[in-house]
């Protein structure tokens, strides 16, 4: 039921939201009267994405008036809003029994107000706004099928007169699903037209009212008649009167004045066999002061590849060029209006190698293919004495290769080819590349000889102009990660992230940097982030991918604890299933999968990323345990992939009950403060995280069984997305929590979130689980010692005005925790 991406974009432009229930995170702070009347439900749209949803279904009873009041709306100054209801409507006549008392029409109110807590008033104030029928009701027989038809009505309310106003729905004995309402008011959007700028305006208060807007002249231009438009009551522009003109010495150019003319007059100075420096002055219509230039350079004949220097400076030096080749070079200037043209082609030629070393380095491509030659006939002979055995990525004679590459290290292999597992049975290869059969299947791109063949086969080019940087909002592996917007042609502009490659890179960095681009353009799915294009052409190189809002998902669960329902967490669950399932039919291992390369957007829904070749995966040195292979993110790793470097989808698995306890905990750190050797010890011991808090059984469980230590033992990504998708579709499920004596029995006994030993004080164990501004409220009511603080439960932290959940959480955990040391002997209180 939602507009297309494109459609959606366009729609904005006119209309500007005050509420919109499936979009607010938390509570919604809406109130049912009487309480066992209308009911909050935790739901998910047809994209997993989390939504409210208030449900009243009286049919049977008599004299029904449940009525359901939103929070105070802001008008912003709108004289007429707009409202969208969708909604479900079951039909009286498949209900038997109740068609003397069931109605198929609920009641829409409002009430201004310019006080936010003035909502508690009588009904008799409120203002219908009208009865509200559906198009579509549906039956008993539509029940099994979860996708119902909603009915989408618009109600618009004017004029208004007070600053904010609220809501109310009575019900009068219906079987009815509120799914989603939106409060927006139309506006007509800031514009250029003539030269003459024209603000924002909301629309009148009356549907045919038509409000005349006077515009400004934008700068260095001059009224010639006084611009004038009309904005519809439909946010529309009407046809502009009257105009602007830009001064003397300036030129309209895009609907702007201040464009400076093209640079006339460039210069050679010094120049090398690796560099070329030039000189110009600047252009003769300035038509502004001029804040830089651009020099845009290429090799001659090789126009597609060129690089991009920028200068507040009239010379520059272009370095790292070519001997004895010939480069174009074109410059233009800015100024605040924006970009003037490209200057005509200017050719300079660097200087040639001298004869002598010209004669030396003739002799090194000799070399280079005689000793490579050398080295594969080695290999090759050495591959057909050895068995044929199969090691990670190649059999036989590979595998001999690397061992003559890297004599330093001991390639082993964890089984023989008649022993392969059934899923690497179904592999083939095809031309270097991984096939398998049926199916799309992920092609490695280390397997290309060169590169830039993978990127430009799996990923597309982007002009460099396209793309605007706003600003950094991270730093990569390989430089910065910022926030910006893309414009191509034929589409509108819509924000992106942009992962720029640092000055200064070698080319392995390039190499690596681009393997995730060519990794990610084979990817297409909704749960999946989405690769926009690269930028290879021209300098920074860059990576520009969809923009995710909220950022990374441990940071952001961290930032909103306790602040969801289970469903919704569970439908964040569900969408990073799917989009590792995706992964795993079309061969490809994640290895790193973590909340931390989870990304959120605004809807709440979860994308898998980072799938860079070379991770760094976090500052904590310990993070990374290094075995031959390279480092292992302990925490989140199936303990045969440390062992073994046996990395599989049943691997990923592992990683994704890790990623269910993170999602469950609100980003809680997993085995807290333990060393990654103590995590290896305990999890080959058989100990394995327990329960988060209030964590409903069925999800719990099935965090054991992806942490079944025989991998094929653990359930396919398949299976888990069926299996979330059953517990979403009965929400009873889910209300089953895990008991607290189970919590402690699956406890990791031997280790503190907080850090192991006694704490000699009741302060200094809330400081160390930096709850410490609780210290003085425990001491005021008696909880001195730590063996009071021992028989603290939920409803006394309530009482001492913990209110906070996730607090309440943090403490709660740490005294179970705590219990079970005593238990062992571990910790005297």
């Amino acid at each position: 039921f939602f507009l297309s991406q494109e459609n959606t974009i366009f729609f904005l432009l006119f209309s500007v939201n005050l509420l919109d229930s499936r979009t607010v995170m938390g509570d919604l702070g809406w109130i049912a009267y009487p309480k066992n009347g209308w009911e909050e439900i935790g739901e998910v749209d047809e994209n997993y994405a989390p939504i409210h949803t208030y449900q009243v279904c009286k049919v049977m009873e008599q004299n029904q008036n449940n009525w359901l009041l939103t929070s105070w709306i802001s008008n912003e100054g709108a004289s007429r809003i707009f409202i969208e209801l969708k909604f479900t409507l079951r039909d009286c006549n498949s209900l038997p029994g109740g068609l003397g008392t069931c109605k198929e029409t609920f009641n829409m109110y409002y009430f201004e107000s310019d006080d936010e807590d003035g909502r508690n008033i009588k009904e008799n104030q409120y203002i219908k706004i009208d009865t509200i029928a559906a198009d579509e009701s549906f039956t008993e027989l539509d029940l099994g099928d979860r996708v119902m038809k909603l009915n989408t009505e618009v109600r618009d309310v004017g004029p208004l007169t007070k600053k904010g106003f609220y809501l109310a729905f009575q019900d009068v004995g219906a079987c009815i699903a509120l799914v989603s309402v939106r409060v927006y008011y139309k506006k007509c959007p800031s514009v250029i037209r003539n030269l003459a700028r024209f603000p924002d305006t909301i629309t009148g208060a009356d549907s045919s009212q038509l409000l005349e807007v006077s515009g400004v002249c934008i700068n260095h231009s001059v009224t010639e008649e006084a611009p004038k438009m009309h904005c519809s009551a439909e946010g529309e522009w009407l046809v502009p009167i009257g105009k602007c003109l830009c001064k003397a010495g300036y030129e309209e150019k895009n609907n702007t004045c201040q464009a400076p003319s093209p640079v006339s007059t460039v210069k050679k100075g010094k120049i090398t066999k690796n560099s070329i420096s030039l000189s110009w002055q600047e252009p003769d219509r300035p038509n502004g002061i001029i804040l830089e230039y651009e020099i845009k350079y290429f090799e001659k004949d090789q126009e597609t590849s060129y690089t991009i220097i920028k200068s507040k400076e009239t010379a520059i030096t272009a370095d790292g060029l070519k001997p004895g080749s010939a480069y174009v070079f074109q410059i233009r200037a800015r100024t605040a209006a924006g970009y003037g043209g490209f200057s005509r082609r200017f050719e300079f030629e660097t200087s040639p190698v001298s004869v002598a070393a010209s004669s030396d380095q003739s002799q090194i491509p000799i070399i280079v293919v005689s000793v490579t030659v050398g080295v594969i006939l080695l290999a090759v002979v050495i591959g057909f004495l050895l068995s044929g055995s199969c090691c990670d990525h190649g059999c036989g004679w590979a595998s001999s290769l690397r061992a003559v590459a890297y004599p330093s290290l001991t390639w082993r292999c964890g089984y023989s080819k008649a022993k392969q597992d059934p899923e690497e049975e179904k592999m083939h290869f095809h031309n270097g590349h991984i096939k398998l059969p049926g199916v799309r299947t992920y092609v490695d791109p280390h397997t290309y000889e060169d590169p830039n063949q993978a990127v430009h086969e799996f990923a597309k080019e982007i002009e460099a102009s396209c793309i605007t940087i706003e600003r950094v909002i991270g730093a990569g592996e390989f430089g910065e990660v910022c926030s910006g917007r893309l414009k191509l042609q034929g589409k509108r502009e819509f924000p992106v992230a942009i992962k720029t490659l640092k000055v200064g890179y070698t080319e392995k960095q390039r190499r690596d940097f681009l393997g995730e681009a060519s990794i990610m353009g084979q990817f297409d799915h909704p749960n999946i982030i989405h690769l926009e294009g690269v930028v290879t052409k021209s300098k920074p190189v860059m990576i520009v991918t969809e923009y995710m809002e909220n950022g990374s998902l441990d940071t952001f669960l961290k930032k909103n604890d306790g602040q969801f329902t289970v469903i919704q967490l569970v439908g964040m669950l569900r969408g990073i299933a799917s989009g590792m399932k995706y992964l795993s039919d079309m061969g490809y291992v994640h290895r790193d999968l973590a909340a931390r390369n989870i990304l959120i957007n605004s809807n709440l829904v979860c994308k898998v990323s980072d799938f860079g070749l070379s991770r760094v995966l976090e500052d904590d040195p310990e993070a990374a345990y290094t075995t031959r292979g390279g480092k292992i993110p302990i925490r989140w790793t199936a303990p045969e992939a440390i062992a073994f470097r046996k990395f599989t989808s049943a691997s990923d698995v592992w990683s994704y009950g890790i990623v269910m306890w993170e999602v469950m905990s609100y980003g809680e750190r997993p085995y807290w403060e333990m060393t990654n050797q103590d995590v290896i010890k305990a999890v080959e011991e058989g100990y394995r995280l327990p329960s988060p808090m209030d964590c409903p059984a069925a999800l719990y469980q099935l965090m054991l069984d992806c942490w079944q230590k025989d991998r094929n033992s653990r359930p396919k990504f398949d299976e888990i997305v069926s299996m979330l998708d059953k517990l979403i579709r009965n929400p009873s499920s889910l209300k089953t929590l895990v008991n607290a004596s189970s919590r402690v029995s699956n406890l990791l006994v031997e280790h503190s979130p907080v850090g192991s030993g006694a704490y000699r004080s009741v302060g200094e164990w809330l400081e160390a689980i930096k709850m410490g501004r609780y210290t003085e409220i425990f001491m005021e009511n008696g909880y001195s010692s730590m063996d009071a603080v021992a028989q603290v439960t939920l409803e006394d932290l309530r009482r001492l005005g913990v209110t906070l959940v996730g607090h309440q959480k943090k403490i709660m955990n740490s005294l179970q925790e705590m219990k079970v040391q005593l238990v062992n002997g571990m910790v005297p209180l």
